[in-house]
């Protein structure tokens, strides 16, 4: 087989997801079809003038349309029909494993069970295990604009699925909340047996990420664009090889990045750090990821070698076994060879 351009090689390109959101893979039709399902009034009154406020200047304002979607989601079978759609549409993408956030707080504030959404999620990942063949992995974020209580009173809620949660993160409103805010919540999950990550350095600063490495031990960082204005920071991301889990499109709609040619991933994959490319919350930033390989290969004309070291980064950063990875990477190699 002969790939002629970068973009049929990289929809071809065997590659995991590390940084995604169920909750913000709902995508308008399903939303409107949802609160159809459920009974829920909307304030917009179609799928076209829904899309028309996906125009965001921050961070807060994407957030403040994300909760208001998720209100959607009522039952086990949404939650499931969330993400069977998701995984559907990255088995086209190439996509071998994915590691999946989902926020209990944004439902279970709501009145929703923790059962109710973490059984459909999971029905779901199964069935695609079996029926796409896509690996997968669970990652439970705490809401880090609510309080310690709130997060603590979560995680005792996800003991009783430690068979399916493999680790905790931290997600939503980052300025103004530090990682060490939930240092003691993050000792607790690692004490009972999670892995732990968390997002930092997409809106805050280089410190935030020295805090999440130092205090929160994690094993990756969730963006980490900031991680390159502290060279200190820099300096031990490449030397442990903490991986970071970029989201190119989500870093432009919320200004993270004025211009996709000011994006930092060239620079940071020079500079040695493990990268990898993801799409954060795809339904409400214009592309699954694939879209934000080719969004980024275009505007920092990225190689294919540039984008066989992303791919395998993917893989070498999930939580898949040494034995799992090895088959994948070999895959990638293959498929490099056959693509030549």
């Amino acid at each position: 087989m002969t790939t002629t351009t970068l973009a049929d090689f990289i929809k071809g390109l065997p590659k995991a997801e590390l940084h995604l959101h169920i909750e913000g893979s709902l995508e308008p039709e399903m939303l409107f079809e949802l609160a159809q399902r459920n009974q829920i009034p909307l304030k917009y009154k179609s799928v076209e003038e829904l899309k028309k406020a996906y125009q965001f200047s921050n961070l807060q304002e994407f957030l403040d349309i994300y909760y208001e979607g998720a209100n959607v989601l009522r039952e086990e079978q949404d939650f499931y029909d969330l993400t069977w759609a998701y995984l559907t549409k990255i088995k086209e993408q190439g996509v071998v494993h994915t590691e999946i956030f989902f926020d209990p707080q944004t439902h279970t504030d709501r009145g929703i069970r923790f059962a109710t959404v973490i059984n459909g999620i999971n029905r779901a990942l199964q069935d695609g295990h079996e029926k796409l063949g896509i690996s997968s992995r669970l990652i439970m974020c705490f809401l880090r604009h609510l309080d310690e209580a709130a997060a603590f009173k979560t995680l005792n809620e996800a003991l009783d699925y430690k068979d399916l949660i493999v680790a905790v993160g931290l997600d939503s409103s980052e300025k103004g909340n530090p990682p060490s805010r939930f240092e003691r919540v993050f000792a607790k999950a690692r004490e009972e047996g999670f892995l732990t990550v968390a997002h930092a350095g997409e809106e805050g600063p280089a410190e935030y990420v020295d805090e999440a490495l130092k205090l929160l031990k994690v094993f990756r960082i969730d963006h980490g664009n900031a991680s390159i204005n502290d060279e200190k920071v820099t300096e031990l991301l490449v030397k442990k090889q903490i991986p970071l889990t970029v989201c190119p499109l989500s870093n432009l709609s919320l200004r993270v990045v004025k211009d996709m040619k000011q994006h930092p991933l060239k620079t940071l994959l020079s500079r040695g750090l493990m990268v990898t490319v993801n799409s954060d919350d795809p339904a409400y930033f214009g592309g699954y990821i694939n879209e934000n390989y080719l969004a980024v290969t275009e505007a920092l004309g990225l190689s294919r070698a540039d984008l066989v070291e992303l791919a395998k980064n993917s893989i070498n950063a999930s939580l898949l076994s040494e034995k799992e990875k090895a088959v994948h990477l070999t895959t990638i190699s293959t498929y490099c060879r056959d693509t030549n």
